[in-house]
């Protein structure tokens, strides 16, 4: 009999697939290795293949594509509701087979890879940046322990660490400077590097239609539009603005229970990058209307 519906649990080296028939009768349930799973999939006919969104997805959505199958990704706390009892690869790939064919199941869209090379660009900088915090905090803290305090800011940080690169000496002990010194080298090196990786986001921006459009909204620069169709592609995946914002976390948790309406603070699920990016953006709009 035809299978119709496949479960797969993905792992680095070992997945586990989960295959239904058309009477909701199991074909299989079993192990495949790496190596093993394009072929596997190009034996069967077309059919429809469910797996959680995770890492190598998009990847492996691509590929069993390309092989003419139906594939959905769905966000793993949905699947979770239909793992029965116990933990193991071949009741999670059940779950998976079994989500994939409810009718109120949301989805994922598939990232093409050049989504994944921007986003790969927007995930570097954004930990770059987050290293460049940790050594401008942890320079002020030194400086503060000798009565130096410096003024907020990363620009000011980043004359004061080019003026030590130059060798200008400060008043405290030689041993502490020297540690002074090599933390503001690397401090600048991180400085340049996420330079770098703008430049090149910025001139992406300027050979994409999509971005462009998606700068003319007051607030969005280029970083925050390419870090969104990035993220969501063409957005033809949700249906209207409020949406996309209930995915990204901008609207309030529903509470409401017995005909009375309770809503609390923002959700803050989805993407956390996209959505601290659109917030920055349109404080920054707010605080110089």
């Amino acid at each position: 009999m035809q299978i119709i519906t496949i479960g797969i649990d993905l792992a680095k080296t070992v997945f586990q697939v989960h295959g239904v028939c058309a009477d909701g009768s199991v074909a299989f349930n079993k192990p495949l290795r790496r190596a093993q799973m394009l072929p596997f999939f190009a034996m069967l006919e077309p059919c429809l293949i469910g797996m959680e969104a995770c890492g190598s997805s998009h990847h492996w959505a691509r590929e069993l594509t390309r092989l003419g199958h139906e594939v959905k990704l769905m966000p793993p706390s949905y699947v979770k509701p239909y793992v029965k009892r116990g933990k193991s690869d071949a009741i999670d790939a059940a779950a998976v087979c079994e989500a994939v064919t409810r009718p109120t199941m949301r989805f994922v869209a598939i990232k093409s890879e050049e989504q994944q090379a921007m986003l790969c660009q927007h995930r570097v900088r954004q930990a770059l940046v987050s290293q460049r915090t940790q050594l401008a905090n942890m320079i002020r803290g030194l400086l503060s322990e000798f009565g130096i305090v410096m003024p907020t800011g990363v620009q000011h940080l980043r004359e004061f660490a080019a003026s030590m690169q130059v060798g200008e000496l400060l008043d405290i002990p030689e041993m502490a400077e020297d540690v002074i010194a090599s933390l503001c080298d690397q401090f600048l090196a991180l400085d340049g590097r996420i330079d770098v990786l703008e430049k090149a986001i910025f001139a992406t921006a300027k050979t994409d239609a999509r971005i462009d459009l998606l700068r003319s909204i007051p607030g969005i620069g280029p970083i925050t539009a390419s870090a969104m169709v990035a993220t969501i592609g063409s957005g033809q995946q949700f249906r209207s603005g409020r949406d996309f914002a209930a995915w990204i976390g901008l609207t309030p948790i529903n509470k409401s229970s017995g005909g009375k309406e309770t809503l609390g603070r923002i959700t803050r699920m989805g993407d956390q990058y996209l959505r601290h990016l659109l917030v920055i953006g349109m404080t920054s709009r707010v605080r110089r209307a």
